[in-house]
């Protein structure tokens, strides 16, 4: 069956909404990137299906550009709070099922989410958090954030670990984290029997609450 094409709208198309519709164009969406400034909107014009100038602080002018049939919206916009305000509140106008927005300061964060937008965004927070969890303990490659303190983490297993059976970890007990998989090279595997032997290199994928994770990681 034919992957369904979603549509999106990024609008502000600094280096956080460049990336962000660059890479939803690559994963083959259709996307329309939308900025004040031309050259910004001329980088994108190649990559994306549409890419327009506009003032977004005019609802009109949103309907107009069809904006109002997109599934999902972010805003973008970062050092310019008043139109990164007046712009979500139209996309909530037009009625947009999804709408997302980068916010700049925590103000901007308060003010945002009180227009009950689906997702209010802190990037710089967020990459720092991430940032930091890998550099605290080196095996932690790549972590994401679920809520209400859990955690994935994919962790690397040391040289010295090859041909360990996966029960010597001590997984589920007494490290209250729970494996999800591994990924050997480009192969996903489940590994689901205790006497699975793990290689070099084996990237483990963990469930859990981050304290737990980091005694886990601390234990390799």
């Amino acid at each position: 069956m034919a992957k369904e094409i979603r549509t999106f709208a990024v609008i502000g198309l600094g280096s956080f909404g460049q990336a962000v519709a660059s890479e939803l164009a690559r994963f083959g969406n259709k996307v329309i990137g939308i900025d004040l400034d031309d050259r910004r909107v001329a980088q994108v014009a190649p990559i994306l299906d549409a890419a327009v100038i506009l003032d977004t602080t005019d609802e009109l002018a949103l309907r107009e550009a069809g904006i109002d049939r997109y599934d999902v919206a972010l805003t973008a916009i970062g050092r310019d709070i008043e139109a990164s305000i007046l712009t979500t509140m139209n996309l909530k106008m037009l009625g947009i099922e999804t709408i997302w927005a980068k916010a700049s300061s925590r103000t901007h964060h308060r003010i945002l989410s009180k227009l009950g937008i689906d997702r209010v965004i802190l990037p710089e927070q967020e990459m720092g958090r991430h940032i930091a969890q890998m550099l605290n303990n080196p095996v932690v490659q790549d972590y994401v954030s679920l809520g209400n303190g859990y955690n994935v983490v994919t962790i690397v297993m040391p040289e010295r670990l090859e041909g360990t059976p996966l029960s010597a970890l001590g997984i589920g007990d007494p490290h209250d984290v729970r494996l999800l998989g591994l990924m050997r090279g480009t192969e996903f595997r489940a590994a689901e029997t205790a006497d699975f032997a793990l290689a070099c290199e084996d990237k483990l994928i963990l469930l859990g609450k981050r304290p737990e994770l980091r005694r886990f990681g601390d234990s390799l």
